[in-house]
């Protein structure tokens, strides 16, 4: 079996790096063909198990066509039983490469859920097109599937489901120097606390915008507690910086644009929030796994893989779509309470246990044989 995988866009991604391990312990024969401008933290972790990738650049729309004529030809080379997609622009330009030079199965991995429905109509169209182009069709969770289903008329038979997966291990297991080295690092160890951690790029749909008034009100009853703010950049980041100059001291607050250490990052936090501003906006939402994974007492609105694992008051406090107020009443209650805040660590490692690492490996390795088998039967 022979599998070129195609991504673009990504400077690093643990899920990406999962499977890319997962192949290489599993003597699965890929090459992966990177578009974007230079190198990143994912293709040096690719040099660095010994993984062989193509970069291909793509700057702007006038550099399509050169881009195209260049995957046509890694693809052409290597001769691929399989061609695996990820996002947009690699989807696009893979899977009609893939279809020119007579690939038998291409699939492609849905990242995402209603995000072009709700904030980008034009993109609709290229999300059918993709799906036209796929053979077959990953969806990560429920939500992801229904929208493919429902709203984009796709076959129910060309999706299969296959929701992330993380090293449990490793966010729990944290040694403590690598911990410090962050707080020194953010400067955090002149902030006594509680600390209250996000992870979530600065775009309307993740709820920033309710998390900020809470804090403020948070922060009248806990004067020492500071805001941690991760993956500090996003088209929403003029709205998110506004709220935070008029509504918080610069003191109360730190941004971080990029944290490579993202398992002893988690660590830094007392409680950990994501507020997704509806249920279907995030497709999957691998935030939510990881924090429970790290054993982070959290706050959550149910959206995308939540709806299938999360439950109020058993593995984090749910509170309700876009309210400060539910936001507020919830990190009181974790703070005054640390019963509750032991028993959804608890139940949280529990519900997490689905979502390993070795599993979401296998799970893509035996789609791929099970496509290779019907291609031949055909």
């Amino acid at each position: 079996m022979k599998l070129v995988q195609i991504i673009s866009d990504t400077n690093k991604s643990l899920a990406f790096e999962i499977i890319a391990d997962g192949f290489k312990h599993n003597n699965t024969n890929c090459h992966y063909i990177l578009i974007q401008e230079k190198e990143s933290e994912f293709s040096r972790y690719l040099s660095s198990i010994g993984i062989k990738y193509t970069i291909i650049e793509h700057k702007s729309k006038v550099g399509i066509l050169k881009a195209f004529i260049k995957i046509v030809k890694v693809l052409s080379k290597y001769k691929p039983e399989i061609v695996h997609t990820h996002l947009r622009t690699a989807s696009i330009l893979g899977l009609l490469a893939a279809k020119l030079t007579r690939i038998p199965i291409r699939l492609h991995t849905r990242h995402h859920s209603t995000l072009n429905f709700n904030y980008y109509p034009s993109g609709v169209k290229y999300d059918k097109l993709i799906n036209l182009l796929s053979t077959h069709i990953i969806s990560i969770s429920d939500v992801v599937t229904n929208v493919l289903i429902e709203k984009e008329r796709v076959r129910k038979n060309k999706i299969t489901v296959i929701p992330h997966g993380i090293h449990l291990d490793q966010f729990k297991n944290v040694p403590n120097k690598r911990i410090d080295l962050l707080r020194d690092k953010y400067h955090l160890k002149t902030h006594k606390g509680p600390f209250i951690g996000v992870i979530s790029r600065y775009i309307e749909l993740k709820g920033i915008q309710y998390i900020i008034p809470a804090f403020k009100k948070y922060k009248a009853v806990y004067p020492d507690a500071h805001l941690i703010l991760a993956n500090a950049i996003g088209d929403y980041s003029d709205q998110v910086r506004y709220l935070l100059e008029t509504e918080l001291k610069s003191d109360d607050y730190t941004e971080v644009v990029f944290e490579s250490d993202l398992y002893a990052f988690y660590q830094l936090f007392d409680i950990f929030i994501h507020v997704p501003v509806d249920e279907n906006v995030e497709a999957f939402g691998q935030t939510y796994i990881e924090a429970l994974a790290a054993g982070i007492p959290s706050i959550f609105t149910l959206s995308g893989i939540a709806n299938q694992i999360i439950s109020d008051n058993y593995n984090s406090i749910v509170v309700s779509f876009c309210s400060s107020n539910a936001i507020f009443e919830a990190l009181i209650e974790l703070s005054e309470d640390k019963d509750k805040r032991d028993s959804l660590i608890e139940n949280g490692l529990k519900t997490v246990q689905e979502f390993s690492a070795e599993k979401y490996v296998q799970n893509h390795i035996k789609l791929y044989q099970e496509l290779c088998h019907q291609n031949v039967k055909n």
